[in-house]
């Protein structure tokens, strides 16, 4: 399994991001709720559910910072 690509994240629209940021975040506490009753099998989808929730992260922070500096620009 490959890692998502941050082009796919960079396509979503504002809404869209924050669920899919929401829907990480609850991925990783299932996950470490599995790890500590010793029921994950796939020790792998940690890094990928964290390295995916770095990237929405990341879009969404481009998104304010371009938003702060339009908004500065125009004044």
């Amino acid at each position: 399994m490959s890692f998502p690509k941050i082009e796919e994240a960079r396509q979503l629209n504002d809404e869209e991001l924050s669920q899919q940021i929401l829907e990480a975040k609850k991925q990783l506490a299932n996950l470490r709720l599995l790890k500590a009753t010793g029921r994950l099998e796939k020790t792998h989808e940690f890094k990928h559910t964290r390295h995916r929730l770095a990237q929405l992260k990341t879009v969404e922070r481009e998104r304010q910072i371009s938003n702060q500096l339009s908004v500065s620009s125009n004044q």
